[in-house]
């Protein structure tokens, strides 16, 4: 049995993230998940918040938006609109961003705008929490 898997994240600027790895867990729409090699073939929705990769026996830190998860048993394939490892993150900007969605869903704002923005606002505290585990 293979002892490891390709984890290939992939975002609207392009392949974020392309490794042969241990084991990967993330949240999905029906919880925590975690993907060893040789799982049995699932797609799923993958939820905003952390991702955990174990590769060469390290852990690594994402923080990841929306997206679908695809599992083959050799493969996790993850469309996202965000993929970002934990060493990347701005904490000072992405708390900006988070104060501006919330400044902004406290005001009166179409069903749209509320839909962009809470997606906005998702993303940064993924990111926010994603930054603030590592240093802790």
């Amino acid at each position: 049995m293979a002892t490891t898997q390709k984890l290939e994240i992939v975002t609207p600027d392009g392949v974020a993230y392309s490794e042969d790895v241990e084991m990967v867990t993330f949240t999905g729409v029906e919880g925590d998940l975690g993907i060893l090699p040789g799982h049995t073939p699932l797609v799923t929705q993958l939820q905003p918040g952390e991702m955990v990769v174990l590769r060469s026996g390290r852990e690594e830190l994402l923080a990841v938006g929306g997206g679908l998860v695809v599992v083959t048993g050799k493969l996790v394939a993850i469309l996202t609109d965000m993929a970002i490892a934990a060493d990347k993150i701005d904490e000072a900007k992405v708390e900006e961003a988070r104060q501006r969605a919330e400044a902004r869903l406290r005001e009166k704002i179409s069903d749209e705008e509320v839909a962009s923005v809470s997606a906005s606002l998702a993303r940064s505290l993924a990111q926010l929490r994603v930054k603030r585990r590592r240093r802790s």
